[in-house]
């Protein structure tokens, strides 16, 4: 398939009322689009910020494939995308949840390094959290995968919902290393998240992954998988049925949290 006729990749992120939040998306953005310039590439929300998911799908001619700028499950990944995408857009297909995946794991400890990671630093990795508990494992399992990558032991924690919480991981952290602790952001961008782990009160705090180019060449890997799964012509496959054989996850519906911000 020549790149001009790969589909339009479609980016959608949560949504953040954070200026330098929405500046990192963009960024990002154009960073993906730099990596493939034979590939149109259009940036979109889920809520709060612009444009809005349904506008960019509707103008969006041709074959589409949407990536969630989400780094584990929940309500956004499993309920409202799909829906959201079945009604404005349902011949087109869902990629998974950028996470977990050793192309973030490389980003975190990146970050961490340019941060000024110590040898006998405790690590947490700081996330937003979730109520959905495929969402939790989702970070569980990032955290196993930055353990094995910085050879120590690396504990998930959440700021809004999930446990441990953030204090308490950190606490705990503090009463078993002689170090610094050190949390990684899990998150793709600044804002609300991200200010709760600055305000945490750790030895130091990582930027988010933003236009790292693991996370780039991670957007493009999940624009790929989804585009050797779509259906053949006729199929009745849905975008619905498509994301789930991607990500693997059931249950029932979640509160909605932000797990990218």
């Amino acid at each position: 398939m020549r790149p001009a006729q790969r589909p339009a990749l479609v980016l959608v992120a949560h949504g953040t009322r954070s200026v330098e939040g929405e500046r990192t998306l963009a960024a990002l953005a154009a960073a993906v689009r730099r990596a493939r310039p034979g590939v149109r590439v259009e940036q979109a929300y889920l809520e709060i910020s612009s444009p809005p998911l349904p506008a960019v799908l509707a103008a969006a001619g041709g074959p589409v494939v949407v990536v969630p700028l989400l780094l584990a499950g929940g309500y956004h990944v499993h309920i409202d995308l799909p829906a959201v995408v079945a009604a404005h857009r349902p011949d087109a297909v869902v990629a998974g949840q950028l996470g977990p995946h050793d192309l973030l794991t490389g980003a975190l400890a990146g970050r961490l390094e340019g941060a000024g990671l110590r040898d006998g630093d405790a690590v947490v990795l700081g996330a937003a959290g979730s109520s959905d508990p495929s969402g939790l494992d989702d970070v569980r399992a990032a955290a196993r995968l930055l353990s094995a990558r910085l050879s120590r032991p690396v504990t998930a924690a959440f700021v809004s919902c999930g446990a441990p919480a953030l204090d308490e991981a950190l606490e705990r952290a503090r009463a078993t290393s002689a170090g610094r602790v050190a949390v990684a952001s899990y998150l793709l961008a600044p804002g609300f998240f991200h200010g709760r782990l600055l305000a945490s009160g750790a030895g130091l705090v990582s930027d988010p992954l933003g236009d790292h180019p693991g996370v780039v060449s991670l957007v493009w890997h999940r624009y790929d998988a989804a585009v050797r799964a779509q259906p053949a012509a006729g199929s009745s496959r849905s975008s619905r049925t498509i994301s789930s054989a991607l990500t693997s996850r059931s249950g029932t519906p979640y509160v909605p949290t932000n797990s990218s911000m």
